[in-house]
């Protein structure tokens, strides 16, 4: 049975407690002007949340992984993260991944695991699968846990990842 959802939930429990206790100043902090601050990279992960939860409810009704991208960086700049409440913006990731989390416990282990021949995980996915390889709807979440977790651990180093480096494209 489909095991991602308790990871999801379990890193979602594990790093929000942590994510509150940054200081608000420091969060805002830009490590250089070209580079996101803490809290716009939690405000890039809301932004993957949104994208991605759309993509793994559609996935569910098609035997294709054909979806857009979307631009990273505007729609960083065009939210504003920087002026944006600290705590509220940690709220609503946690509880947005809480949400993908029991949507990811609804999907059949046969829906997870069917290989699609038609998809875009070399263009959208974190880890890119070859464009005439079949991918699966596990893999594609896997890899959606696996980039939270990569940005997570640039807001909190200490992080230890338990998808990051764990999951890895063989050909289906």
């Amino acid at each position: 049975m489909n095991q991602l959802h308790q990871t999801l939930a379990s890193i979602i429990e594990l790093v929000t407690p942590q994510l509150r206790q940054l200081d608000e100043s420091t969060v805002k902090q830009k490590p250089d002007p070209n580079r996101w601050a803490k809290i716009e990279i939690l405000g890039h992960l809301i932004d993957s949340a949104c994208n991605n939860h759309r993509r793994f409810v559609m996935a569910q009704s098609t035997d294709e992984l054909i979806f857009d991208g979307y631009d990273q960086e505007s729609w960083v700049r065009l939210q504003n993260y920087l002026d944006g409440n600290w705590q509220r913006i940690v709220e609503f990731w946690a509880s947005y991944n809480h949400l993908i989390a029991n949507l990811i416990s609804q999907i059949a282990d046969d829906v997870l695991t069917r290989p699609r021949v038609n998809h875009r995980l070399h263009r959208i996915a974190w880890k890119p699968i070859p464009e005439h390889d079949s991918a699966t709807l596990e893999y594609f979440i896997k890899d959606y846990i696996g980039h939270l977790e990569h940005h997570v651990r640039q807001i909190l180093p200490d992080y230890q990842p338990i998808v990051m480096g764990t999951y890895e494209y063989s050909s289906v």
